[in-house]
């Protein structure tokens, strides 16, 4: 493919990375925020050119040490939702921006410590990059089939470097605030990782089920070579034991490689992403690794014979096949793991080396006397001009240091190196004693080991063919130290990472650290204690004033921004705005709002400068602690017995509502029983009395009133029955005659006296029997006089011309019995209140059930004491009661059973 067009594609490529990036910092949809998917998409940033190309070259050459790779992120990732929910909490309430600034925290807040941290990663890092635009340029050279130019300025590489550090410049500077959330670069980086799966799986498809049938005839041919077997198998005991090293090396690399800690910390939005990310990340590298044997062992067989760097088998197979396509989506592939490590290492590479190294060393001074406007001027400028040079060192670095190193060793010394702030990583959330000191030299012991046994033979050999001479006799003399089954790789981590734990054990136990560092100890180890309140576990003892701090916290935040931060804090802890003596709480409050912009450090340096602090001894800091623990620990329960009280309050506030509902409804009853007591009183004392007035009454007149009378002392009996009968229900003083019985017999029996009354109003009347059979066990009588009560509320709100119907099934166990009517509806508020005993309709002119509101409670205890149910519903044009009955009646409770089947 020519030069020209694939730079096109490169610059169309990149443009849609900066599109992607735009649109998702500007318009901020749901698409990009809080999304976990792009979280866990963004971790896939640890695929880089290593491994989608140097796993290639891995399996081909060394076998399955391609797979600890992957296999030791996979095996840590479930302690993910312990220790880093732990990590996210320490860095969000202290606004750690790096993994620099994480560490140096725990130890004292310490300038020095976060410097060296900071140099640390830088030059173990700076290959890694290096690495990633190697890959870059010599793919680029082979997709294009044009030579690698030693002249720096007629290598197109050169350009697209270039390119790739003015968009992380300008991209990776957009919030001075490192410690904010990157939005545009997160939603680029995941579609990169996304893409190159995609990209991956289309070449693995190629290869296996185009260029071969499938899977067995690779494993079939790929076995004729002599050296399948032994490269495909555990070669005994030293093959094993290095296996499990290169796993405990990359488990390390995925906690403590600075850009994973910018993805995985600094980057998340809410802790609960990582139950997505725990299993969707292990997914993506079991996928990610699928195609990796057949494409290396399909090369090894295309190639057999040929002198061609087995780590581009990916683009040289497609190309082998003149398929352009193919080749130039694997490019950008590879290009998209190249982009993804660059643009995130040097952003985090350039914030540790602003906030710990170039702020801390030699510009806090202009700090103070510029004005906000120029300081954020000023730190974004630092950090862009940090990322253009970190980038075109990590390429003058691959020039000269590593062209003629495989992507697989300059990717495992780079993991090396950085797994040597493990113990003080691990040390910082774990243990409380862990020190400064024990830190410093700890680290310090285990980086000469790595620089001496890795770096200076694989960088200095390189550039020097010849590897002899003092330096050489020298590396002779430590030749005892050699473990046998191990190899250089794995002897160097061994011995460096034991030295380092050792040294940072003893220390930390021999000699106790400051105040400080205990005082950080156990906000870090117990921050679920102090995540709430985690000011006042900040131990600090001195004088300092508000107007001091606050012209500090204006040089860098403006006049708006620290006012409105000061009225959070007074706020938060009910402090009057006319205070003028800050506290430790206020003292922490304001290096936390500085952190972001310039480091913990620089910002401790800050505070430090306008105020007076008094020393204070361990065991005041141990006594203070404890009885900040007690204090959050009393805080803790006092707002829990506050809830708890909040929660009782609501309860007697709901119930009292309650009662006064109850209450009305009793009133509302009883004026309506006694309205319907009155009225037949009223009746039979009118006739009586025009029978006892008058004696010349005619018969048939005398007859008509004595009828009333006795009409409506039956109403009256009826109504205080119907009471007595209710209460009676209630206590279970009602015995129920179980029988089997013929349920649409017992129906019907029910509906002979009103169907007349029924006839009259034009009612159509239907019944639907989906039984199988008709015989159940239940109390006739008692049915009856429920199925009264429903017929007849059914027949008191059905319309002229309308319909009731009565539908009996059977549901399991259950015997199901509808009744609809079409008429009126009952309010829906009203559905679960109409069955209760002084029911009476809020809203009387919707729906009032009949009477005083004792017959539907009267269904319900009939239902209940039958171990069944009743409840209604609201239909499309009308009301439907259901009944629920067991078909295996058992014993009814609370009630007096007469069995006389």
């Amino acid at each position: 493919m020519n030069s020209f067009a694939l730079f096109a594609v490169v610059i169309l490529y990149l443009a849609l990375l900066f599109l992607v990036a735009h649109s998702a910092e500007k318009k901020k949809s749901k698409i990009w925020v809080n999304n976990p998917y792009i979280y866990a998409l963004s971790l896939a940033v640890y695929c880089t050119a290593w491994t989608y190309y140097g796993s290639i070259g891995v399996a081909v050459n060394d076998g399955l040490d391609y797979l600890p790779i992957y296999v030791g992120p996979i095996i840590i990732i479930p302690a993910w939702i312990y220790i880093n929910r732990k990590i996210i909490r320490i860095a969000r309430i202290n606004k750690v921006s790096s993994i620099a600034d994480f560490i140096s925290l725990r130890y004292g807040n310490s300038r020095s410590f976060g410097a060296i941290i900071t140099l640390v990663c830088i030059f173990g890092i700076i290959p890694y990059i290096g690495l990633q635009i190697k890959a870059i340029s010599e793919t680029f050279h082979l997709v294009t089939q044009t030579p690698i130019s030693k002249d720096l300025f007629t290598d197109n590489a050169t350009y697209v470097v270039i390119l790739l550090a003015l968009f992380s410049s300008y991209y990776g500077t957009r919030y001075v605030d490192a410690s904010e959330k990157r939005l545009g670069i997160i939603s680029a980086v995941a579609l990169e990782s996304f893409l190159k799966l995609i990209f991956l799986i289309v070449l693995g498809i190629f290869v296996t089920f185009f260029v071969f049938d499938g899977f067995s005839d690779i494993y079939e041919k790929a076995s004729q070579f002599q050296d399948f077997k032994a490269k495909n198998t555990f070669s005994g005991l030293e093959g094993s034991i290095n296996w499990i090293i290169l796993c405990l090396i990359s488990a390390s690399a995925i906690f403590l490689l600075p850009r994973q800690f910018h993805t995985t910390i600094v980057e998340n939005r809410q802790e609960k992403h990582l139950k997505t990310a725990i299993w969707f990340f292990p997914l993506y590298l079991l996928i990610f690794n699928v195609f990796v044997f057949p494409i290396a062992w399909g090369g090894r067989i295309i190639f057999d014979g040929h002198s061609v760097n087995p780590e581009f088998y990916s683009i040289l197979i497609p190309q082998h096949f003149g398929n352009q396509l193919i080749t130039v989506l694997v490019f950008l592939g590879g290009l998209s793991s190249s982009i993804s490590m660059v643009i995130i290492s040097s952003i985090t590479l350039s914030i540790m080396l602003s906030n710990n190294l170039i702020i801390p060393y030699g510009w806090l001074d202009k700090f103070k006397s510029d004005n906000d406007v120029k300081n954020t001027k000023n730190i974004t400028n630092i950090r862009k001009v940090s990322i253009f040079i970190l980038i075109v060192t990590a390429f003058i670095f691959y020039k000269f240091f590593i062209l003629q190193n495989s992507l697989y060793s300059v990717g495992l010394i780079s993991f090396v190196v950085i797994s040597q702030l493990g113990p003080s990583f691990f040390g910082a959330i774990f243990w409380r004693r862990g020190s400064y000191k024990g830190a410093v030299f700890g680290l310090i012991g285990g980086l000469i080991i790595c620089y001496f046994g890795l770096i200076i033979p694989q960088y200095y050999f390189s550039y020097n063919q010849e590897f002899k001479g003092f330096l050489r006799e020298m590396y002779n003399s430590f030749s005892f130290f050699n473990i046998p089954y191990l190899d250089s790789i794995s002897q160097v981590f061994f011995w460096s990472i034991l030295v380092n734990m050792i040294l940072f054990t003893v220390i930390s136990v021999s000699q106790k650290g400051d105040y400080r560092e205990r005082n950080f100890a156990e906000i870090y180890v117990d921050v679920d204690r102090y995540i709430q309140n985690h000011e006042n576990a900040f131990i600090w003892r001195g004088k300092a004033y508000v107007s001091d701090i606050r012209n500090i916290l204006v040089k860098f935040l403006g006049e708006k921004k620290t006012e409105q931060a000061l009225r959070i804090f007074n706020l938060k802890y009910n402090i009057d705005t006319r205070t003028e003596t800050a506290d430790a709480r206020f003292i922490k409050f304001s290096e936390n709002l500085l952190s972001g912009r310039i480091g913990t450090a620089s910002a401790k340096i800050l505070i430090e400068g306008v105020t007076y602090e008094d020393k204070i001894s361990l065991k005041e800091v141990l006594e203070i602690l404890e009885e900040s623990k007690e204090n959050i620990s009393l805080n803790k329960k006092l707002t829990e017995q506050s809830r708890e009280l909040r929660q009782l309050s609501e309860e007697l506030s709901s119930a009292n509502e309650n009662l006064i509902f109850k209450d009305k409804q009793k009133d509302d009853f009883l004026d309506s029983v006694a309205h319907e007591l009155r009225t037949p009183i009223t009746a039979i004392r009118s006739a009586g009395e025009i029978l006892a007035d008058d004696d010349d009454i005619p018969q048939d007149i005398k007859k008509e009133f004595l009828n009333n009378i006795i009409t409506e002392s039956d109403r009256l009996n009826e109504i205080i029955n119907d009471i007595l009968y209710l209460d009676k229900l209630e206590h279970g003083e009602i015995a129920l005659n179980i029988e089997t019985n013929d349920i649409i017999e017992t129906y019907q029996k029910a509906l002979n006296p009103i169907s007349h009354l029924i006839h009259q109003k034009s009612i159509h009347l239907s019944e639907v029997n989906l039984l199988t059979k008709t015989q159940f066990e239940y109390d006739e009588a008692r049915l009856i006089q429920v199925f009264q009560n429903i017929l007849g509320n059914a027949l008191k709100f059905t319309d002229i011309q309308g319909t009731i119907q009565a539908k009996f099934q059977e549901k399991g166990n259950q015997l199901v019995i509808s009744i609809f009517n079409t008429g009126k509806q009952i309010p829906e508020d009203d559905l679960n209140l109409i069955f209760d005993k002084f029911y009476q309709s809020r809203n009387q002119n919707i729906r009032k059930p009949l009477g005083s509101g004792l017959g539907l409670a009267i269904c319900r205890k009939i239902m209940e004491a039958h171990q069944g149910s009743i409840s209604a519903k609201n239909m499309e044009i009308g009301v439907e009661f259901q009944m629920i009955l067991k078909s295996d009646s058992g014993e009814p409770e609370g009630f007096n059973l007469n069995s006389h089947s």
